[in-house]
């Protein structure tokens, strides 16, 4: 096995385990280094976007994510919300907004549900079948340090022949999870909102507590809302159909697995008694914590190492997995040549504000939200305003939607003043910095299918000559180019654009109807050519 890798991957949970088959299919030479010999079996981040989904498809395994589900074909993803227990008299029904896994015409895919233990073996699967990664799995990595040239890391574990061992890479990247060791050793500070209250997460089998929710329609999470509670949740959420839960709620802070009763919160908040079987008890704290940046010389975090949420809206493991989609092609395309500095600044620059404003404007403002309801209004004594406010509550549940765009990024030609945000619209219309939205090209394949693993060139009844510049630009540069040709016509009319530049984490990086005035500086200022 070599000492030297291009790229060092240390966690191997589902955010570090993405990377590792995102670099791997680059051909890029990874090392991925985890403590753990097989996949804990805790079932947290069950929900899968359709952005996500659209990630595994171009990870190869999008298939194999769909086959290794729990819950049967076809079955009801939703969320129910209930007042005071899921007996209640006052309860709705929520799908998914757009952005956290509806909105099927925006996305190439649709969601998904699983255990993260199942999503976590389906990468392990792809890895295997990649020969450029190596996978050091029962080992854990204890410092590093780096310089202008490289990184050397010290791990250990019981297959080596010393108890530690130097390995050096190019760029090492952190999926350690909340308790970092690569972001604590670069020392970047987190910031966030911390709610100072203690959360259980139970685990556990019941199939009396699957035949008392009959009464429902088919859904996969169930929320309690209660006054207090304070705006913070109980909430059920289904691992399979018949007899697997898992469940959080607020709990003491003293609290500890053996001087609690369980059992009776879980009775309580579903409104009657029933025999149920713990496989596991845990805690957390509700706290919202993002880093200030998330490189520091040859040195990436990603996923939780970056940003840590309650389990709210299931934005953890779907951010971690774009931050895997951005940051992996563009360590790749340094490590090529093709790429400059400039492509991994902008990894801090356009994630790192689109999970601030996920976890102040979307999870917090949930949670305030919901107290400010519970607290205001009540059935007693006053039940129509109480009904009223309710009403809209399950008006607005599936609208909280989000649509994070990089028009502010150094690397996209996004409009002068700019940010990167979660505030987008969800337009089909090509716009520099957004999210490329899937259409039917005139052979019949979508565009999705066309998608070069670089950059590709839509381009739509465009000027031969434009077209022709474009290639010859990065055939200057040795910018891996695709161009897909077809007509400006039908749904394709949508992208409002002839010419559209998009990037391999399918966004759009540059767009118009005529080609650019200097194809060579644009193609330099998306790949971070200064």
């Amino acid at each position: 096995m070599a000492d030297r890798y291009e790229v060092i991957v240390v966690g191997g949970g589902p955010v570090g385990l993405a990377l590792a088959v995102e670099l791997g299919q680059r051909s890029i030479s990874t090392l991925l280094v985890e403590r753990h010999l097989e996949p804990q079996r805790i079932p947290k981040g069950q929900g899968l976007t359709a952005r996500t989904l659209e990630h595994f498809y171009f990870w190869n395994c999008v298939d194999e994510l769909r086959a290794a589900r729990l819950l049967p074909v076809g079955y009801p993803i939703g969320s129910l919300t209930s007042y005071n227990n899921l007996m209640g008299e006052y309860w709705f029904v929520a799908t998914p907004p757009i952005g956290r896994g509806g909105g099927a015409s925006f996305y190439f895919q649709t969601n998904e549900r699983l255990p993260q233990y199942l999503t976590e073996q389906v990468l392990r699967n792809r890895l295997a079948a990649l020969p450029s990664v190596k996978t050091l799995f029962g080992y854990s990595a204890k410092a590093f340090e780096q310089d202008d040239r490289s990184v050397r890391i010290t791990i250990s574990g019981e297959g080596w022949p010393y108890e530690e061992q130097v390995l050096e890479a190019d760029y090492l990247v952190g999926c350690d999870g909340v308790r970092s060791m690569v972001r604590e050793t670069l020392d970047i500070d987190r910031g966030g909102e911390d709610f100072d209250q203690r959360m259980v997460l139970a685990v556990f089998r019941s199939r009396e507590l699957h035949e008392g929710l009959k009464r429902f329609p088919e859904v996969t999470t169930y929320r309690v809302l209660k006054p207090e509670l304070h705006g913070y949740w109980q909430f059920f959420g289904r691992i399979d159909v018949g007899e697997g839960w898992f469940f959080h709620a607020p709990v003491p802070r003293d609290t500890s697995p053996d001087n609690y009763d369980f059992l009776g919160l879980i009775q309580q908040a579903a409104g009657f008694e029933f025999n149920a079987e713990f496989d596991h008890v845990g805690f957390w704290d509700l706290r919202i914590q993002v880093a200030n940046r998330y490189q520091q010389g040859r040195v990436f975090i990603a996923g939780d190492a970056c940003h840590s949420h309650p389990p709210y809206g299931g934005f953890g493991l779907n951010a971690g997995l774009e931050d895997v989609a951005n940051l992996g092609w563009k360590l790749a395309a340094v490590i090529q040549g093709w790429g400059g500095q400039g492509l991994l600044e902008s990894y801090t620059e356009e994630r790192q504000p689109i999970f601030v404003e996920t976890g102040e404007a979307l999870i917090t403002g949930w949670i305030e939200k919901d107290r400010e309801i519970l607290e205001r209004y009540s059935p007693e004594p006053h039940r129509a305003e109480f009904e009223a406010a309710w009403k809209q509550l399950a008006a607005t549940a599936s609208q909280q939607s989000s649509e994070p765009y990089y028009e502010g990024s150094s690397v996209v030609t996004g409009p002068p003043g700019a940010a990167c945000t979660i505030h987008g619209q969800h337009t089909p219309v090509a716009l520099p910095g957004h999210h490329l939205t899937p259409q039917l090209l005139s052979t019949g394949m979508n565009v999705f299918e066309e998608l070069g693993s670089s950059l590709t060139l839509i381009a739509l009844s465009a000027d031969e000559q434009s077209v022709r510049e474009f290639e010859q630009a990065a055939e200057s540069l040795s910018v891996p180019l695709k161009v897909v040709l077809d007509t400006y016509e039908g749904d394709r009319q949508a992208y409002g654009a002839r010419l559209v530049l998009v990037r391999p984490d399918q966004y759009v990086c540059w767009s118009g109807h005529e080609g650019p005035r200097d194809p060579v500086a644009l193609l330099c200022r998306v790949v971070g050519i200064t």
